[in-house]
């Protein structure tokens, strides 16, 4: 293997193909875990690697994560509402009492929200701590309103033993038109409203692809999300990071490598990294030990896109991944820098992706990320062009997030900056 071999067989138009047939594999538009779009997905990766069967072991390992349903009404009115992950199941009928400010606050509850449903706005604190303080104000369920265009799918409220600031209760997610509904309502007089959490466990899966060669025991470990959200097929969150990866991995085979290469593409990052905390969790201490470094690939095509390198030494944003971590951001530096021309900057370890289990157990961590929905800045314009005070990718967690708003330029480079990670500690871990 040598880098420039592996940079120079990644092509543009296989990145198109290959998001093409991911994108015709979303049923009802959306590719998220445990649906049928979504194991169209991982049955394509796994048959894929499969036709490789002297280059790679080949992993897919089930795991169960929340499913269920929340069925909602206000004074008769029936209204489509979302169940929040980690919601206790039960029926609830209640009056709808409207919560002061975002609910983020203890003083924010009347008490007029005991025996009561709390409607609360999104927004500010997690919904676990909304949820948590509508229970120690003695609310029997909450609904959430969006504060922006669309619906609450796919929200967790983390668990219970995180949210010591009261029980949880059941609690479902409206979007913003659902939330304006039931503020006319209350606008109008007293409303009653019913809430019912059904909740059913649902199986997804991960796919971990090994290669046989090279030393077991010092292993680079890539890896990203293939799973979308319930609103979207998801094309760049994450078909870019996963059509990359695989690619990659058809290309390795042409190749022997130094030192062992674990793909990875995780299910249930969507619902909160359900997946690679799975993975991780099942690993041994012995089995962690090998993996001397792990690499996340979550949105690399982002259309108003900047190069974000994931700020391993801490410099940029003052937590620093694992020790390895520096090195690894620095890899990606000097390749941006030396090898492509181009410009780059950082990202901080905020955990929301998949990094975060491996981070959590001393796993040095690295990585690549264009921007999802924060605004880019004037100075991020001037460097890397594109629109100043628009999102890194308008179309995030949306039905939009399809081939044609990629951005073909920043998927090719990236996936050049994988492929030359993927053969630098393929030969060395020197670097």
């Amino acid at each position: 293997i040598s880098q420039n071999k592996l940079r120079r067989v990644l092509l543009r138009s296989e990145l198109l193909k290959k998001s093409e047939t991911l994108f015709s594999f979303a049923d009802d538009n959306t590719r998220r875990a445990a649906t049928s779009g979504h194991n169209k997905t991982v049955d394509w990766i796994v048959d894929t690697l499969s036709a490789y069967p002297e280059y790679y072991d080949v992993e897919i390992q089930p795991f169960t994560m929340p499913g269920g349903k929340a069925v909602f009404s206000a004074n008769g009115q029936s209204l489509l509402a979302d169940y929040m992950i980690y919601s206790p199941e039960g029926s609830v009928s209640a009056p709808l009492v409207l919560v002061d400010n975002i609910g983020c606050e203890p003083a924010d509850f009347p008490a007029a929200v005991a025996g009561s449903i709390a409607l609360i706005k999104r927004g500010t604190c997690t919904f676990g701590t909304k949820v948590a303080l509508a229970g120690s104000a003695g609310a029997v369920g909450t609904i959430i309103y969006n504060n922006v265009v669309g619906r609450l799918a796919d929200r967790t409220l983390e668990p219970q033993e995180t949210h010591p600031e009261g029980p949880f209760q059941p609690a479902a997610g409206v979007s913003d038109a659902v939330g304006a509904t039931l503020l006319s309502l209350l606008a109008a007089g007293p409303v009653t409203a019913a809430l019912s959490i059904d909740l059913s466990d649902v199986t997804s899966y991960n796919v971990i692809a090994q290669t046989k060669g090279g030393d077991q025991n010092n292993v680079l470990h890539v890896g990203g999300h293939s799973d979308s959200v319930i609103d979207g097929p998801g094309i760049n969150d994450n078909g870019s990071g996963s059509i990359a990866l695989l690619e990659i991995a058809i290309q390795l085979t042409k190749y022997s490598v130094n030192n062992a290469i674990r793909f990875s593409w995780w299910s249930g990052e969507e619902q909160g990294e359900i997946g690679s905390y799975h993975y991780v969790d099942t690993l041994s201490p012995e089995e962690l030990a090998k993996i001397r470094l792990y690499l996340n690939f979550d949105m690399i095509a982002s259309p108003n896109f900047y190069y974000a390198i994931y700020d391993g030494d801490g410099s940029s944003f003052g937590t620093a991944g694992a020790p390895g971590s520096a090195e690894a951001e620095k890899l990606f530096e000097d390749f941006f820098q030396y090898e492509e021309g181009l410009p780059f900057a950082s990202t901080a370890f905020d955990g929301r992706s998949d990094y975060g289990p491996f981070l959590e157990v001393g796993v040095p961590c690295g990585g690549l990320f264009t921007g999802a929905e924060q605004l880019k800045t004037e100075e991020e314009a001037v460097l890397f062009g594109g629109t100043a005070g628009v999102a890194y990718d308008v179309n995030y967690h949306s039905a939009l997030d399809n081939v044609k708003n990629l951005n073909v330029g920043a998927f090719l480079h990236n996936a050049k900056a994988i492929a030359h990670s993927v053969a630098t500690y393929g030969i060395s871990w020197e670097g």
